[in-house]
């Protein structure tokens, strides 16, 4: 017996759903099932990738926009449940204290969720890149730093990522499902420069794209699950160089497959190589020179749990010292890499590469709560990274940086990163200031990758946090109780336009329906007289039909009361017998030709039949026929001419001498005897019919 709760609450309907459901029952049954059956097969596919790997946030949904002093800049960064209203939030950076918010955050509503945020300044130009999963959009950023919007681009089969030029400003490529690569420019709009359908190297089921900028203003990087190629924009279609294969070449695993590809060249001078490329897989980090293809220049092994989508180049912190690159994956696991090397000299680490310790790891340092809440704030702090950002303290007595990471729930958390040498890194951090916009974690410190960071607090920190830990852990208000739909016919027939509709078989309709009636003759006025059926030929009487019909009114007792009674009623007209097929037609011609009792009474025997009835006067051959021709009709009587001419003559009753008379004829007289009984018998009464 199921619980309550476990009660479909559909199954308590009203009348008129349910009268709607009827009208509707062949429709839905069909095409929308078809139609919603497709449709969920559909997302259970792609729900099912998404947990194997979600791809919709690779580069990153978070962004910092430098102000116009050092001490200010914006964070920009997807809001809202469906994470579709792009906010800009202003904050003041200080070297020894923790960042400021300064006001509320300004908002912008989207059409769709935002997938990833780009932003270059090339020239004194600023631009602000967002890709949705059919949209695009660039915003300018002037110097009051307010975004003013360019242009919106709509990708029909699905953008897949967004890079901004480092080299001409206002230039972006675009890439999508369908393996097109595009220039866009909101001056000149959409210019196609690639598409093929298929993987580079060999066939993989991913329609994931990506592309990127290179050396050459002309020469973009275009990727996928099985490598990376460099293609010429103003060359001829499908020219290209196989820039990093998934094989042998690069010592690749089995089943090794690229997540991420970005350039590095565009940190600025006295940097790495200008023609420096990042690759990512699920298992290795490969650093790939243009000059030299299909070589990776460096390799390691990241050692991440969860899938490498997120990579961030830091500007030099002072001349002469490593590049520090952030690598982080989507269960919020960062890896803090330094690389060296100039134009004469390969890329390398200087020094082993740091783990950034992830928000899940300052779980510690909340108190403890009962086991629902516990698990509740886990949740919240194991929810995946979905954006990466930095930024640099202005007077700074040591190198240090700001680190900022955006979760799929909604909140940013920072810290402050303290880069004294090339093996060591000190990380302080900061508490969330409100669940929905704004999180950090606690303080600790960071040590290489094999060790646990050991967090501490400060009292801002535990402040804000216990701010935060509060407004996560309010009592949801009750949800409303359930309450089935009400649908209103009149309602709805009072939506629709009223047009002019000639004929009253269509405005009888609309009344009924307004009325809540069933439709009835006189709603569809006079309808065209019909062809009456033509009337069947009159044919001999049918005892068995009327019979049947007197049955089928209900008056069976008295039909049979007035058989007992031995006599027709005087006055009564025979009723039209109905057509009956050759085979009764016989019948009844054989029966018509005998002068058969009344079926109520006894039949006589040969004793009380008088002598006169039993020998059978000489007449005419005409007359004879038309004793049993009479009632058949006439394309009838000569097959049964023919059949009464082919039956034997019983040996039992020999026809009399004296009288002459057909074969045909003697047969039915003979026929008679047959089915007499024999003297000193017990009369038999005639078996019913039908069971009457």
């Amino acid at each position: 017996m199921p619980s309550q709760s476990a009660v479909c609450p559909w199954a308590y309907l009203s009348h008129r759903l349910r009268r709607f459901s009827i009208v509707g029952g062949p429709v839905l049954g069909k095409s929308v099932s078809r139609l919603l059956g497709g449709l969920l097969h559909e997302e259970l596919a792609t729900r099912w990738e998404r947990l194997l790997l979600d791809e919709a946030f690779t580069g990153g949904a978070l962004a910092w926009l430098p102000g116009r002093t050092p001490q200010v800049g914006q964070l920009v960064y997807p809001a809202g449940g469906a994470l579709d209203r792009l906010r800009f939030q202003d904050v003041i950076l200080t070297s020894d204290s923790e960042p400021q918010v300064l006001g509320d955050p300004g908002c912008i509503q989207l059409q769709g969720p935002v997938r990833q945020v780009v932003t270059s300044t090339v020239q004194g130009e600023t631009l602000l890149a967002v890709r949705s999963d059919y949209h695009c959009a660039v915003w300018k950023v002037g110097r009051q730093r307010r975004p003013a919007p360019l242009q919106v681009l709509q990708v029909e089969k699905g953008a897949t990522g967004i890079s901004l030029s480092p080299h001409l400003p206002g230039e972006l490529a675009l890439c999508s499902c369908s393996g097109a690569i595009c220039l866009w420019t909101p001056q000149n709009g959409l210019q196609q420069v690639y598409k093929d359908p298929e993987t580079l190297v060999f066939r993989d089921p991913s329609p994931w794209r990506w592309a990127d900028f290179t050396a050459h203003p002309r020469v973009l990087t275009v990727g996928d699950r099985t490598g990376v190629k460099m293609i010429d924009t103003q060359g001829p279609p499908g020219c290209g160089l196989l820039l990093f294969r998934a094989g042998a070449e690069a010592s690749c695993q089995k089943g090794e497959r690229v997540l991420l590809t970005q350039y590095l060249g565009q940190s600025g001078p006295k940097s790495l190589p200008p023609t420096l490329h990042l690759i990512c897989t699920q298992f290795s980090l490969y650093l790939v020179d243009e000059r030299l293809p299909l070589v990776p220049m460096l390799k390691w092994n990241h050692d991440l749990p969860s899938p490498a989508l997120l990579a961030h180049l830091l500007p030099l912190a002072s001349p002469g010292a490593p590049q520090p690159l952030f690598l982080g994956g989507l269960g919020g696991q960062v890896r803090l890499l330094h690389i060296t090397g100039k134009e004469a000299s390969a890329p390398q680490l200087a020094g082993p590469p740091q783990s950034v310790p992830s928000p899940a790891d300052s779980l510690s340092a909340f108190p403890l709560l009962e086991p629902k809440s516990q698990k509740q704030l886990l949740e919240r702090l194991e929810a995946p990274t979905i954006g990466l950002a930095s930024a640099f303290p202005p007077c700074a007595s040591t190198p240090a940086v700001w680190l900022f990471q955006l979760s799929a729930a909604g909140d940013i958390f920072y810290q402050h990163l303290t880069l004294q040498t090339a093996s060591s890194l000190h990380q302080d951090a900061g508490p969330p200031s409100d669940p929905e916009p704004d999180c950090p974690v606690p303080r600790t410190t960071a040590p290489p990758v094999d060790q646990r960071p050991i967090p501490s607090w400060t009292t801002g920190a535990t402040a804000c946090c216990s701010r935060w830990l509060e407004a996560l852990l309010q009592v949801p208000s009750a949800p409303p109780v359930w309450a089935a739909p009400t649908f209103s016919h009149r309602r709805l027939l009072g939506r629709l336009k009223h047009q002019e509709v000639e004929g009253k078989v269509l405005q009888g309709l609309r009344a009924a329906m307004v009325g809540g009636r069933l439709l009835q003759q006189k709603d569809l006025g006079l309808l065209p007289p019909a062809e009456l059926p033509p009337a069947p030929e009159p044919g001999p009487q049918d005892e068995l039909s009327e019979r049947l019909e007197e049955a089928w009114e209900g008056l069976a007792t008295a039909w049979w009361r007035k058989q007992q009674g031995k006599a027709p009623e005087p006055g009564k007209q025979a009723r039209r017998p109905k057509r009956r097929t050759q085979l009764s037609s016989t019948f009844s011609s054989l029966t018509s030709c005998l002068d058969l009792p009344d079926t109520a009474s006894p039949p006589p025997t040969l004793e009380q039949i008088p002598t006169e009835a039993r020998l059978v006067t000489p007449y005419s051959q005409e007359s004879a026929e038309q004793l049993w021709v009479r009632g058949v009709h006439s394309e009838r009587q000569q097959t049964l001419r023919d059949y009464m001419a082919k039956l034997p003559l019983p040996k039992s009753t020999p026809a009399p001498e004296h009288v002459a008379m057909p074969s045909s004829q003697a047969s039915c007289v003979q026929a008679t005897p047959s089915r007499l009984p024999t003297p000193g018998s017990q009369p038999q009464r005639k078996r019913p019919r039908m069971g009457f």
